[in-house]
């Protein structure tokens, strides 16, 4: 993971595309309920092996273009771990071939350095008091790491989930919770600020108590503020990464910070929202706007500008 200028952060793109004809395909459990088991199985094995044959189409965009990093979209496997739909992978009827497909994606995206991640849906939370919840959970973590080990994404990044009333208990729930999950996914977990709850001075202690990264968002901080300052923010998360590249989440607000509601992304980023001690280091930021490959292109050219 070494491919960008010396003097320009890697940037990443999430999941999809604004103008680039790369789709991923999905469908849903009511339309699939009133079919077979085998015609579902069928179906979803197409919808699989599409998405992964997407997956390396958006590889190799991200790799001509310059972009140094992708968010893998959390559907990559339709309804993989829905209650009644769901599946193993091994189910599939071209399984082999969807496996090798994915593997094929991490060997491209090694050879070019790209980095991988995923970030699962906000129905994801660890420290949930419903049973059901947490046990769905530990579903969807585990699939993501089975996929996030064909292709080699290091990264598995979830908020800190509801304070519920007791915020300091809730975040000792989150410790439990870590600390009891399989290998596979508490080698890649890293916990996010966001900008309802959990604050980086929040998560911190979690952090560094479990040894689990801190991706910092620094617009959900901007909306959330704890006192901290952004470069102090910067530094003590880096410090949770222990020698390895740093994963950052920048957005700008809709309407301004002086608008309504500042927690709604922008098609692109306003370039004064680029934290300026960011600009010289190492890092991943992942690029949260609506223009998605758009804005990251517009966002590289005025950084490179700049260098």
């Amino acid at each position: 993971m070494t491919s960008k200028s010396p003097s320009v952060p890697r940037l990443g793109l999430c999941c999809q595309f604004a103008r680039e004809p790369i789709q991923f395909r999905t469908t849903t459990a009511t339309a699939l309920v009133k079919r077979s088991r085998v015609d579902q199985l069928h179906r979803l094995s197409e919808l699989a092996l599409a998405n992964a044959e997407a997956l390396l189409a958006s590889l190799q965009f991200c790799t001509s273009n310059g972009i140094g990093g992708f968010r893998i979209n959390s559907q990559i496997l339709p309804l993989k771990t829905h209650p009644q739909v769901g599946y193993a992978v091994a189910d599939l009827p071209h399984a082999d071939r969807l496996i090798q497909t994915f593997l094929d994606c991490g060997a491209f995206a090694r050879r070019r350095g790209l980095r991988l991640s995923f970030h699962p849906d906000q129905f994801v939370v660890l420290n949930s008091p419903s049973p059901d919840t947490l046990a769905h959970s530990l579903a969807e973590l585990d699939y993501q790491a089975e996929v996030a080990e064909w292709v080699g994404a290091d990264t598995i990044n979830l908020h800190g989930g509801g304070a519920y009333g007791d915020k300091p208990a809730a975040l000792r729930t989150l410790t439990r919770s870590i600390e009891r999950l399989p290998e596979r996914v508490r080698s890649r977990l890293t916990l996010e600020n966001d900008d309802k709850t959990f604050t980086p001075r929040d998560l911190l202690p979690v952090c560094n108590a479990t040894n689990t990264p801190l991706v910092y968002d620094v617009h959900h901080h901007r909306c959330l503020n704890d006192g901290l300052g952004v470069e102090d923010a910067t530094n003590q998360a880096t410090e949770t990464w222990h020698g390895r590249e740093p994963l950052f989440h920048l957005s700008s607000p809709l309407e301004g910070w002086s608008g309504p509601r500042p927690e709604r992304h922008h098609d692109y980023i306003d370039f004064s929202d680029f934290p300026s001690t960011w600009r010289q280091r190492p890092i991943t930021v992942e690029i949260e706007a609506k223009a998605k490959e758009l804005a990251v292109l517009k966002l590289r050219q005025q950084l490179q500008a700049e260098a």
